[in-house]
């Protein structure tokens, strides 16, 4: 910690400002991800995440569920072309779309991002790939773009969400109360976040569980992620 003549102050911050997320393709052992395709996506994702029992996927997100595939396009050729929130598709071994997530709120300047609007459907939730994506997203933040400070926001009421962050090694920092209205309702929001100088330690840690070795004959975790991270 420094000093000056009004008080303490933060260490100086040495580097350029992080690079601006571009459409890019990340691939993984799992998943792809992988710049969102209205076209080549849109059809797939609609049907993965709406029928019987299929609303509860929308009820944390901004927007949906969606009556028909129409109202889903109108909606997503919006999102399409924006830069930020810069949206991509978690895309399987198979090619179909299984989920979305965006990196939002990009200030290069203070090399801080956020990973959000994320959609698993059943085919991904709770799989090796989900698990591998946010792996694949955080390695590109800090590694290829540069940035110091990756954040993950949620609504507080989101108990599966606040896991996850948990999970893949974001540390709580608190609530923003009545922080957004969202689809006419309050929202207090969770904040999380990782930093780079934690991402050497994250990272052995999603590399080490999804080792082939981590994974049984029939696909079963040996060691679960946090454990693993806590041994580091």
């Amino acid at each position: 910690m420094d000093v000056q003549a009004g008080g303490p102050v933060g260490p100086v911050v040495e580097g350029p400002p992080a690079r601006r997320p571009e459409r890019v393709t990340l691939k993984g052992r799992f998943i792809r991800v992988v710049p969102f395709d209205l076209d080549r996506h849109g059809p797939d994702l609609f049907a993965a995440s709406h029928g019987p029992g299929l609303d509860g996927l929308w009820t944390y997100l901004s927007v949906g569920p969606f009556p028909d595939y129409g109202a889903f396009r109108e909606i997503y050729a919006g999102l399409v072309v924006k830069d930020d929130p810069l949206l991509f598709t978690l895309e399987a071994a198979s090619g179909r779309a299984v989920g979305h997530a965006c990196f939002m709120r990009i200030e290069p300047g203070q090399r801080v991002i956020e990973v959000g609007n994320i959609l698993f459907t059943p085919a991904l939730s709770r799989s090796a790939a989900a698990t591998e994506a946010m792996y694949l997203m955080a390695r590109h933040v800090f590694e290829d773009l540069g940035y110091r400070r990756y954040e993950w926001k949620c609504n507080a009421l989101n108990a599966p969400s606040r896991r996850a962050a948990m999970r893949f090694g974001f540390t709580f920092e608190g609530e923003f109360r009545q922080h957004m209205i969202v689809k006419g309702r309050s929202r207090d929001t969770t904040w999380f976040s990782l930093l780079d100088t934690e991402w050497p330690r994250a990272k052995a840690a999603f590399e080490a569980w999804l080792s082939p070795d981590n994974f049984d004959a029939d696909g079963r975790q040996r060691r679960r992620l946090d454990v693993i991270r806590d041994d580091i």
